[in-house]
């Protein structure tokens, strides 16, 4: 079982920067695909950015790209989402989520197992 827990949300203005931190409970952090996602009032979940275990490869959501940075830091079992140049459409809770061990990285929720409760990032205009 892992258990996920993120950090680092809140209320910044347009233009500003915030960093989520996702600490795994496992020891076998450094061999899971990680990923995360938000989820806006009315709207789906949707993929935000993801890492493989090994590479790494990333992906982003083509609505991030060249502003959201993922990172992960296997030493501190920590996922990391360096979120830049932020917009009031970027406002939704985000959640950060791992894959079974070894698989491939994956940009639709279904394919992650782990989820954690998610922290609200508010971007006001």
């Amino acid at each position: 079982q892992v258990q996920l827990v993120e950090s680092g949300g809140g209320l910044v203005q347009a233009g500003g920067s915030l960093r989520l931190s996702c600490a795994a409970s496992t020891h076998t952090f450094s061999s899971h695909p990680m990923g995360w996602f938000r989820q806006a009032p009315g709207k789906e979940r949707e993929f935000v950015a993801g890492i493989s275990w090994r590479g790494p490869n990333i992906y982003y959501a083509d609505s991030v790209k060249d502003r959201f940075t993922i990172s992960r830091d296997n030493a501190k079992n920590t996922l990391y989402l360096q979120m830049n140049s932020l917009k009031p459409e970027d406002t939704a809770v985000y959640y950060c989520a791992a894959q079974i061990l070894y698989a491939t990285l994956n940009r639709d929720a279904s394919g992650y197992r782990y989820w954690g409760q998610g922290t609200q990032v508010t971007v006001s205009s």
